[in-house]
Formats: C-alpha cells, structure tokens, sequence
C-alpha cells in the first residue's frame, strides 16, 4: 500500500470517527441527539450503527482527539467544499505514523523488560521449591516419574508428548490436545530442551522451566512474548 492510499484510508478512519462521537451529544449544527434519532431504512441503520461503532473506537487513538476539527474536515469533504493540501497530509501523516511507531516499540520494550523481570523472580522462587534442580546453565527441571530407558544425547532423534505454557499459565503449545507424538532431533529445537532431555531417560516425563535466554529470548515466537520464561511438561517416549 502506498503513501496516498495509506493517508487516503488514514484520513476516512479519522473523519468516520468523528460522527461516531457526535452522534448522541447533539453539539454540533445538523447533528441529532439519540432521543432525536429515527431509523426509517436499513441504510439509516447502516450509518447510524457505523457511526457508533467509529464513535467507540476513538477511545483507541494513539493522539489527542478534538472532536470539532474532526467534524468539519468530515463536513467539508460531504459538502466538497474541503482544500485538502496532499503535500500537507502527507508530512503530516508521515509524522503521526512516526509517533506511533515509537510509541509501540517503546511499548513492546517495556512489555519486553517487564516479562524478563518476572520470569527472574519466578524462577528464582522456583528454584527454593523440593525438588527443583538448577543447571549451571541456568535450565530448571523437576522430575515427576522416572523411567529406566536409555537417556538420548544432542544428535538423538527423540519423539515426545508435551505442553508448553506460561508462568502466567497461558497454554501455547501441547501435544497432549492433539493426541500426536512430536519428533525432532535435539540439535533443532531451544536450547533448553537441547539440554533438559538429555536428561531424561526414556519412559521418563519431566517439568522443565526455561529461561528466557533458553527459549525464545528477546525475539519471542508466535504466541510467546518477548523475554518469556517458559514451563514444559515433556514426556520422552523413545529414540530414534
């Protein structure tokens, strides 16, 4: 999508926005209160309904909302009486998609900072409980049954059950909904469980806590924030 098309949309979304918030307060000439209000045709419904759907989605806008410029430019546009300045527009949309891309990467960096620091304190308190084992690596893992196959090593090829969840206990990822094996080779996956099925013997089903640095790490994946601690429940069912 190109520059034009991008503040064409930008500037509809804007002006769409500003009916919303004038339908119901009757402050402006020509504008109806709701109690003034009466839908004869689906396409009154169709621009009543839009209008308020518009209205509520300015709770959302990333900048200081003045609802009578708003209005007016919309007003001027349906009376095509607007001296819409494209070169204008475009520094000045140039300018507000700058911002707000600031905005969420700062965002995304205090999400980012703040996901790091609770998984610290997580697994620092994990790692007081019986039973919990701390790697030098920093990999936490709890051994909830122990088989007495043979233990597989970083070229092994293994098949697995497991869930992956969050310290917040979001579930992102499990085998065990499915009902289907997982194989891959260990030299493929995090680093965490690189490490924390070599640990394991076959028959075996272990709790892992992986740091961020052993997951996913700043990037993040899919539905795994940035800086995410993680919690597996891995069960090793065999070697290939």
């Amino acid at each position: 999508m190109n520059n034009k098309q991008i503040i064409t949309l930008a500037v509809v979304a804007i002006a769409a926005m500003a009916i919303g918030y004038f339908i119901g307060t009757g402050t402006s000439s020509g504008i109806k209160s709701e109690s003034q209000i009466t839908l004869k045709t689906k396409n009154d419904s169709l621009n009543y309904f839009l209008g308020l759907n518009w209205g509520y989605s300015t709770e959302q806008a990333p900048w200081d909302m003045d609802a009578d410029l708003l209005s007016s430019g919309l007003i001027q546009v349906l009376k095509d009486s607007s001296s819409y300045d494209p070169m204008t527009a475009n520094a000045i949309f140039q300018d507000l998609v700058a911002s707000i891309s600031e905005q969420e990467a700062q965002k995304a960096q205090e999400e980012a900072m703040k996901s790091m620091e609770e998984g610290i304190a997580f697994l620092e308190e994990n790692g007081k409980k019986e039973g919990v084992i701390t790697t030098e690596s920093g990999l936490q893992y709890e051994i909830i049954t122990k088989g007495d196959g043979p233990m597989p090593d970083e070229t092994s090829t293994v098949s697995v059950f497991y869930e992956g969840t969050l310290i917040d206990g979001t579930v992102f990822d499990s085998s065990y909904d499915t009902g289907d094996t997982v194989t891959f080779p260990l030299s493929g996956v995090i680093r965490g469980w690189t490490e924390g099925l070599q640990l394991m013997p076959v028959g075996s089903t272990y709790m892992f806590y992986l740091p961020s640095n052993l997951g996913y790490g700043a990037q993040g994946g899919g539905p795994i924030p940035p800086n995410s601690t993680l919690i597996f429940k891995v069960e090793l069912l065999g070697i290939e």
